[in-house]
């Protein structure tokens, strides 16, 4: 299964089936988080087995069900962590789906369980992804239309129409990302080969600009472009 082939099966998935992860995918999600860390300067976590995160009213009232599994999305305070979480965070949710793994990024339905997540005092957790083998497979929500997150008063092409075919490809994509409530407040702006995401205004939104750069790269590969 190809990365694109991931994005387009990937559906957020609350109720989870009550059997541990694969060893041999749980090893290579931790060998890939290891990866994450390092280039992005992150101290992602995966817990295993660990159902208190999840056994609060407020995960029942958020239809969340055997979550015993998650990846802790952990990082240094800093200007770009929420970016940086939601990018590297969604490079994991694809390995996860290659792996045959249901996720859903979670940013407040959830208990911090200090004994089970490592927390340093510079550091804070931005959101959790819940994983494991989930009981359905999702389901398709309602998207904008690519024309609707194209801002054409910041880039030199005025309608999205005329933008070149790989940038389509990569806002194609990006409207698969999960985003928070399903809201996706972002827009993109093309300068030759250059590109630019502006979040808008709310919860998560930074770290949902983060999630959608990853599936814009994605959509748009090979061709090579610099964020502005």
């Amino acid at each position: 299964m190809n990365i694109r082939e991931c994005v387009n099966m990937r559906h957020s998935v609350r109720a989870y089936e009550d059997r541990p992860i694969d060893t041999k995918a749980a090893e290579d999600l931790k060998v890939m988080i290891q990866q994450c860390n390092r280039e992005g300067d992150m101290h992602f976590q995966l817990i295993q087995d660990e159902p208190k995160a999840f056994s609060s009213l407020l995960a029942k009232y958020g239809k969340f069900s055997n979550v015993k599994n998650y990846i802790a999305v952990v990082g240094m305070k800093r200007d770009d962590l929420d970016e940086k979480a939601g990018y590297y965070g969604e490079k994991l949710v694809i390995r996860c789906v290659q792996h045959g793994l249901s996720t859903c990024w979670v940013g407040g339905t959830y208990k911090k369980v200090k004994e089970a997540i490592d927390v340093g005092h510079d550091e804070k957790i931005v959101a959790v992804i819940a994983i494991g083998y989930g009981r359905t497979t999702g389901a398709s929500r309602k998207s904008k239309k690519p024309e609707d997150v194209f801002d054409g008063k910041s880039s030199r092409i005025s309608s999205y129409e005329d933008t070149p075919e790989w940038f389509k490809k990569g806002v194609e994509m990006a409207l698969l990302a999960p985003t928070a409530m399903n809201q996706q407040k972002f827009t993109f702006a093309i300068s030759g080969d250059r590109i630019k995401i502006k979040p808008g205004f709310g919860p998560f939104t930074k770290l949902d600009a983060g999630i959608v750069k990853y599936h814009f790269e994605i959509g748009s590969s090979p061709k090579e472009f610099v964020w502005a």
